[in-house]
């Protein structure tokens, strides 16, 4: 798809999300509601968000470790930029802009690095829904207040992405084991492909194979899915102060499953997650705990503004300091899609001021 085309289905969907989901908003009742949140809940809440990209950037490292050493500020800024960007560049640009960084920063191979980044979200995904599946066999009577039926659909839902999640981590488990043969493999393509064009190919089979190294330690992969937990028990404890700085109550286990929606929610591909995060959290706080409509939307436009906007600040401040633009992240972001052969041998962007003294 052409990028004007994607931009402007990216913006309408975007439109259609926020208007659907403050379609019935008292824009009056919510301000009231926001100026009744708990101030000090809300602080706690920013930090332990603050905390959870260290978490990511420690848990990057280690997935990172069987392919090359990093540095943990290397590590952070580059986690920082990559969240930055994809809340205000479409298609999750960002994704594709924290591995191709980092991997110039400390010479590594990019197609290696994505495949972390990919490794990454099946962990996440798969800790989500664990804490999901021990939120359904600890719920107490009462905390579901809603409709039982709805929560029946989503462990129907769990149980279809944890399946996903299970024959994900099973297929790159494969692919991990041999990449030189995965490689030989995908030279197949000549038959149908131009020599130099397969030779390519197989060359990223092979290099994007070695990334998951992690996985052909089972002891690695355990530890990297121990180190995801504290993680996501940090963001489903951002989520639960604040809804309670709202006055929306329920046990803190029950916020796995308003992380769980929205993690669904946050899937559709809007700059920032805007219009799937609000509705996602609106749902799932009214659905099954009974919240008033203003109060949700209150505290889902809080949430959105704690998870997203510090991380986006200080991810434009790492790039002012790297030289980089948003313009600069766009055509890095198609710099990597064109050439995923691995970085060059020189930085493609000018050190910051910091390496500049350090060179002087």
């Amino acid at each position: 798809m052409r990028p004007p085309v994607r931009t402007v289905l990216i913006f309408l969907l975007t439109i259609g999300l926020l208007g659907f989901a403050f379609r019935d908003t008292d824009f009056t009742g919510v301000w009231a509601e926001t100026r009744r949140a708990d101030a000090a809940l809300l602080a706690l809440a920013l930090v332990i968000t603050a905390l959870t990209y260290v978490m990511r950037a420690w848990r990057w490292q280690y997935l990172l470790a069987p392919i090359g050493p990093t540095r943990f500020v290397n590590a952070f800024t580059t986690t920082v930029i990559g969240f930055a960007a994809s809340a205000l560049l479409p298609a999750r640009a960002g994704e594709v802009v924290r591995p191709y960084l980092l991997a110039r920063r400390e010479g590594l191979n990019t197609a290696s690095a994505f495949a972390t980044i990919v490794l990454e979200r099946l962990l996440d995904l798969a800790t989500v829904l664990l804490l999901f599946s021990a939120f359904v066999f600890t719920v107490g009577p009462g905390v579901i207040t809603g409709d039982p039926g709805q929560l029946a659909r989503v462990k129907i839902g769990g149980a279809l992405a944890a399946a996903a999640a299970i024959g994900g981590l099973a297929l790159l488990f494969a692919l991990a084991g041999h990449p030189e043969r995965l490689g030989r493999a995908a030279l197949r393509i000549e038959r149908v492909l131009p020599a130099r064009l397969a030779r390519l190919v197989a060359r990223l089979v092979e290099t994007f194979a070695r990334g998951l190294a992690v996985m052909r330690d089972p002891a690695r992969l355990f530890t990297a899915l121990a180190l995801s937990f504290p993680m996501w028990m940090s963001i489903a404890a951002g989520i639960w102060l604040t809804s309670r700085a709202f006055h929306i109550t329920f046990p803190y286990n029950a916020s796995f499953l308003v992380t769980t929606i929205l993690v669904v929610g946050v899937a559709a591909p809007t700059p920032g997650a805007i219009g799937g995060f609000h509705l996602a959290y609106q749902f799932a706080v009214t659905t099954f705990f009974g919240a008033d409509a203003d109060r949700a939307t209150g505290a889902a436009i809080v949430l959105h503004a704690i998870s997203f906007v510090p991380v986006t600040v200080l991810g434009v401040v790492f790039m002012m300091r790297e030289g980089l633009t948003l313009g600069g992240a766009r055509r890095m972001a198609a710099e990597a899609a064109r050439d995923p052969r691995g970085p060059d041998p020189a930085p493609a962007i000018p050190p910051g001021p910091a390496e500049e003294k350090s060179v002087r």
